[in-house]
């Protein structure tokens, strides 16, 4: 079995194992945590439940009005890579095949010259990120190992994967498994750490609002 063919197979359908485990597993202690329950009556002009958690979800995802300082670099960044991400993800030809394959489902790529951009921005802005981290003492102090290795494993993909669709480094079967690879062990990582962010900031915004919402709040 050649690098690629391990890449290819055990090792991706392995790592899609652990992260769809992972993830339901992670969402699911969450879900149905016990909690006391709320025997308060509503509010007065109170949104349902669900209406109220799906309005404080799309509202978080604006950013603030007048972000300054150090907030202002953190949000913009935070918006750079996170769109960045999702449009090599969802926007390049080979993954829009890979999600068809898994899925039955596609949709038009956006041209390539555009997705090594967007790429190029992407990484720019994680080490951006990183050496905003490493700069900062408060944020330096409050980072853990999850931190490094969340981005570490966030990165690698782009990396490798522009190497291997751009032919900078050879043979190509090699350097292409390596991405595999790295995507792998992405994916393997993502339900125990802060990458899992991306599927729990929506239960716990809802949440969040639901809960506002009943007493009242002003959002």
């Amino acid at each position: 079995m050649s690098l690629l063919d391990f890449a290819r197979g055990p090792a991706l359908q392995i790592a899609i194992g652990i992260f769809c485990f992972g993830v339901a597993w992670r969402l699911a202690s969450l879900i149905f945590m016990p909690h006391t329950r709320d025997l308060t009556p509503a509010r007065a002009g109170a949104l349902p439940g669900p209406a109220a958690a799906v309005r404080e979800v799309f509202r978080r995802m604006w950013p603030e009005m007048h972000p300054t300082g150090g907030n202002l670099f953190t949000t913009v960044n935070g918006y750079v890579f996170h769109i960045g991400l999702a449009i090599i993800v969802f926007g390049f030809a080979p993954h829009i095949l890979f999600i068809r394959s898994l899925f039955g489902v596609g949709w038009p790529n956006l041209p390539t010259p555009m997705i090594y951009l967007v790429a190029g921005i992407t990484i720019a802005s994680l080490l951006a990120a990183l050496g905003k981290r490493m700069s900062s003492p408060v944020l330096r102090l409050l980072s853990t190992a999850d931190d490094y290795i969340s981005w570490l494993l966030t990165i690698l993909p782009l990396l490798t994967g522009f190497a291997a669709t751009s032919h900078l480094i050879e043979p190509y079967p090699d350097i292409l498994a390596i991405h595999i690879i790295s995507v792998a062990a992405f994916l393997a990582w993502f339900p125990f750490g802060k990458l899992m962010h991306a599927f729990i900031v929506f239960v716990s915004r809802g949440t969040t609002g639901a809960h506002l919402n009943h007493r009242g709040a002003q959002l």
